[in-house]
């Protein structure tokens, strides 16, 4: 009996050992990784033209930062321009965290011309393909750059490892300031100037004048398959994207895996990453990887193509002197949201997930764009947007309004009154026929700063239903400080005696931003174990200015695990 007992306990302490052991050396190769970002007006030439544009250490798209599941960064921030600016590290889900996530005066106060703040966190169960950007005001038309995060030390990618793998980030271009398009916007109450270009890695490609010399070139070897990394950094708009005679294999969305997929064109929100898988298997050659807008509103939008060259190392350099054209791919059309829902019904998870089944917090939330009457007394130089009037955003009713002095996060840490309220409405104030003719008596929101408090843990169901109030549209959806299950998505109104049925509580995708279909609804949940005060917002910078967003305040759990962090000591003051 007495050696069956030591035999028992010589076993269980082995295996405590080989448990610590394993955590030391997680520990010890996580690596800390340390960054200086300097923000400062940098003199860069596009469409003919030199603007002084806001750059991160004079670079445009700013460094890409490569780091391991597990790893801290540290970046120090220091603001040499002339503008107020926040960085935000999107997607990253700042467990604990919260003072590091970014968004102007939700957690931080911006940090002010001549100042710095260091933004401190580890990556806690992440990898995939993210990015940073800032969070102020329309500075992430230029401040942006990939965030790629690898495996463990010792782990691999659940498919064969791409020799070569290549961040793609889109973007847009105005041919003028973009802080001086949103205060024109802002000052005369019309829609913003749509950009002037669209950009692959910063460069607008061929088809724009005076950038043909300049446009990226993506290199691939026959026989080889290479790992593309598409980010959509555009500040406003959908862009569907293609290469030439390639099929793409979708592997990756939002920094989470999926069960693979073909496909031969792209659609991505603003905010949302795709990585794909693509094979060199066609003759040596220049082909154009292209991008276009996906335009599912009414309105004005940038209807020109960007592109850059997948390019075979062996390709000829010229027949007979004549230097070869890329082949050109198929685009959707700008309005095809057809092929828009085939691409984004098709993500599932890798394997089956834990959804929250039993719902604590089963929430509503409209969203969509409005009309504020001229107010009494502006001129009409003011009111400029369709019939003397200003345009405008809403959650529920409600346009969300930035509080002045102080962050909701310090307001919140500190008990100052006055800030915010947590009334925000968990089902819109009147119901109406969503995505039908909307009575013009509800074009009018409210303005406001509210949060809707969460209890640590509880499971939460959101429904985002868009409207059709002014026009519909597809509004790309973040939430900060979490990934969600997409558990379904329609058109028209959401019908909660018939669309559950739609939910696939087996294997939905995870996101970090859900695309709302035009004129239609998504279904996410998530679990809130992440405290802190968390932004959910369009991420068509448009819409975010005009309101098109509402906070979550996520409470304390009861161990100092499931609670925020103390604020650092360099974060900004108001």
């Amino acid at each position: 009996m007495d050696h069956a007992c030591n035999r028992i306990t010589n076993t269980l302490c082995y295996f405590f050992f080989i448990a610590i052991l394993l955590l030391f050396i997680n520990a010890s190769t996580a690596e800390t990784h340390y960054h200086d970002f300097v923000i400062q007006a940098t003199p860069v030439k596009r469409l003919c033209k030199i603007h002084n544009t806001i750059t991160v250490n004079g670079q445009f798209p700013g460094p890409t930062l490569e780091v391991n599941n597990g790893d801290t960064l540290v970046t120090n921030v220091v603001n040499r321009a002339r503008y107020n600016v926040t960085i935000h590290w999107h997607g990253i889900k700042q467990i604990r965290t919260a003072w590091a996530d970014g968004p102007e005066f939700i957690t931080q106060c911006p940090i002010r011309p001549g100042g710095s703040y260091t933004y401190r966190f580890t990556i806690q169960g992440q990898e995939g393909t993210l990015w940073w950007h800032a969070h102020s005001s329309w500075l992430r038309a230029t401040v942006y750059g990939a965030l790629i995060i690898y495996p463990k030390e010792g782990e691999f990618y659940p498919f064969s490892k791409p020799k070569r793998e290549t961040p793609i980030l889109l973007g847009e271009w105005w041919d003028a300031n973009p802080i001086d398009v949103v205060r024109q916007a802002t000052r005369t109450g019309a829609a913003p100037n749509v950009s002037d270009a669209y950009t692959i890695n910063g460069q607008p490609g061929d088809l724009y004048r005076c950038s043909s010399k300049d446009t990226t070139v993506v290199i691939v070897d026959s026989g080889e398959t290479n790992l593309l990394r598409v980010i959509n950094a555009a500040l406003n708009q959908a862009l569907f994207f293609a290469v030439a005679n390639h099929k793409l294999t979708v592997v990756a969305a939002d920094a989470s895996y999926v069960q693979p997929f073909t496909t031969s064109v792209l659609m991505l929100g603003p905010g949302q990453t795709t990585d794909v898988l693509i094979d060199g298997n066609q003759p040596p050659g220049r082909y154009y990887i292209a991008v276009r807008a996906y335009a599912s509103a009414q309105g004005p939008f940038d209807n020109t193509t960007s592109t850059a060259i997948l390019e075979y190392k062996d390709t000829p350099c010229s027949v007979q002197g004549i230097k070869i054209n890329p082949i050109f791919p198929s685009l959707p059309a700008f309005n095809d949201t057809a092929t828009a829902t085939t691409f984004s019904t098709s993500f599932r998870s890798p394997r089956q997930v834990e959804v929250p089944t039993e719902i604590d917090e089963n929430l509503f939330f409209t969203v969509g764009l409005g009309l504020n009457n001229c107010p009494r007394g502006s001129s009409s130089t003011s009111c400029q947007g369709p019939n003397g009037t200003r345009f405008t955003a809403s959650m529920n009713n409600m346009s969300f309004v930035l509080p002045p002095n102080f962050s909701i996060l310090q307001a919140h840490h500190k008990g100052i009154p006055g800030v915010f309220s947590t009334d925000f409405p968990a089902v819109p104030p009147v119901k109406f026929d969503y995505t039908g003719n909307v009575s013009r008596s509800l074009w009018q929101p409210v303005r406001g700063t509210k949060v809707y408090k969460l209890k640590y843990g509880a499971r939460v169901q959101v429904v985002l239903q868009g409207t059709s109030i002014v026009t519909g549209e597809n509004h790309p959806i973040h939430l900060h400080g979490y990934d969600f299950y997409i558990i379904a998505e329609g058109f028209g109104n959401f019908n909660p005696q018939t669309d559950t049925a739609k939910f696939n509580l087996v294997d939905p995708p995870t996101r970090n931003t859900a695309s709302v279909p035009v004129n239609g609804w998504s279904v996410i949940r998530f679990v809130a174990n992440n405290p802190g005060v968390w932004l959910m917002h369009c991420h068509l910078d448009v819409h975010i200015t005009w309101g098109l967003a509402m906070s979550f305040l996520v409470e304390n759990g009861v161990s100092e695990l499931e609670s925020l962090e103390e604020p650092p000591v360099d974060l900004p003051v108001c």
